[in-house]
């Protein structure tokens, strides 16, 4: 095998708790599910050690070489189990810097994809490699309903096969995280409602789910940035099942009773921020 090509997902946040920092960072209580929002990545073996790569979509033709965490999951596994190297091309279809993880999905993208190419067959020691490169990449790998804590590298997958219709609005505009965890230290809600989310799952039941929503990070990133409120508006405007902004935002996205809802909103939106339908999806397994 000298070419693999896979889907890696976006994911929201159907939780978000933050706790105070400690060492310099934040604690989270998160239950997490992927979408059906994916960007394409295939690797190609290489003769020497060498990691190449294209990005496409998204603005990320820019994305400086040393700072993509593609290379960085592809030099830490060639490292790690003294592999070829890599030739990389990324189609990004994940709205970058908008709280839907597409720098972690390409991490975890690019693990399991050279993981699959070179036979590699190493579960724990690549969640190792995942957990060092971001907060939530080890979830990336699998993906699916999961709650995750501490800095995102404890995950527990969730055995739920519940479908939400989801309506997603981006700003034009991202939000630094580490500005909006700075920032909620004095202005952030001290949430703890993943309990009731995980609940909502259990029961099968949208609605308590909708009024279970919540993000103790939406504070601070809509005071830094003001389209995630005017995106929470709008969606709201629509009377999903419930809004919410996902990870340190911007973008925020609503639950909608069925497809048919989702839909009429999409149809109905006047505005000038990208409007995604989307819904939730179990990855295949790639590890």
């Amino acid at each position: 095998m000298n070419f693999v090509r896979i889907k890696s997902y976006a994911k929201i946040n159907l939780s978000l708790d933050v706790s105070d920092a400690h060492d310099g960072y934040h604690e989270i209580d998160s239950v997490v599910t992927t979408i059906d929002v994916a960007d394409v990545i295939a690797v190609k073996k290489r003769k020497d050690k060498l990691v190449g790569i294209t990005m496409h979509g998204m603005g990320s033709e820019s994305m400086p070489y040393l700072s993509n965490n593609a290379v960085k999951a592809a030099e830490a596994f060639i490292a790690a189990y003294s592999t070829a190297g890599a030739d990389i091309t990324i189609w990004k279809n994940i709205p970058m810097g908008a709280g839907l993880g597409g720098s972690s999905a390409d991490a975890a993208g690019v693990l399991n994809a050279l993981a699959k190419l070179y036979d590699v067959d190493d579960i724990a020691g690549i969640k190792r490699i995942a957990d060092a490169l971001g907060s939530d990449t080890g979830y990336m790998l699998t993906g699916g309903y999961a709650r995750i804590s501490g800095r995102g590298e404890r995950v527990q997958p969730i055995d739920c096969n519940l479908k939400l219709d989801i309506a997603l609005l981006v700003p034009r505009t991202g939000v630094s995280t580490a500005e909006c965890y700075n920032l909620w230290d004095s202005v952030g809600e001290r949430t703890a409602h993943s309990d009731e989310v995980m609940r909502a799952l259990f029961e099968g039941d949208r609605e308590m789910l909708g009024k279970a929503l919540s993000n103790g990070l939406y504070m601070p990133a809509k005071a830094l940035n003001a389209d995630v409120g005017r995106a929470y508006e709008a969606l709201a405007a629509f009377a999903p099942l419930g809004v919410n902004m996902t990870g340190s935002g911007s973008a925020v996205y609503a639950i909608f009773e069925n497809d048919m809802f989702a839909r009429y909103a999409r149809s109905r939106y006047s505005g000038q921020m990208q409007f995604i339908q989307t819904k939730t999806c179990l990855p295949p397994k790639e590890m």
